[in-house]
């Protein structure tokens, strides 16, 4: 596990081993995960566990505003 980013009490991960399509782990209270690509080629919330909504709405915003970085990382950990 590698973690790609922190920011707002939030720590974005991207397991080592983990399996397409390119999303990220984030964790705070909770977790949630969220594809880094999704049919409208923004990021998708794939689900979220004991995650505040406020903190799941700022987890959103934190891979959309960095997607490009994180995709890029992803390809760079995954090939």
């Amino acid at each position: 596990m590698v973690t790609i980013y922190r920011a707002h009490g939030l720590r974005v991960i991207i397991f080592t081993d983990d399996h397409e399509p390119a999303h990220v782990h984030v964790f705070g209270d909770g977790q949630a995960k969220i594809n880094l690509i999704g049919s409208n080629g923004f990021p998708d919330l794939v689900w979220a566990e004991d995650m505040k909504a406020n903190d799941l709405r700022r987890a959103l915003q934190l891979v959309r505003d960095q997607q490009e970085q994180f995709l890029a990382k992803w390809r760079e950990i995954h090939g």
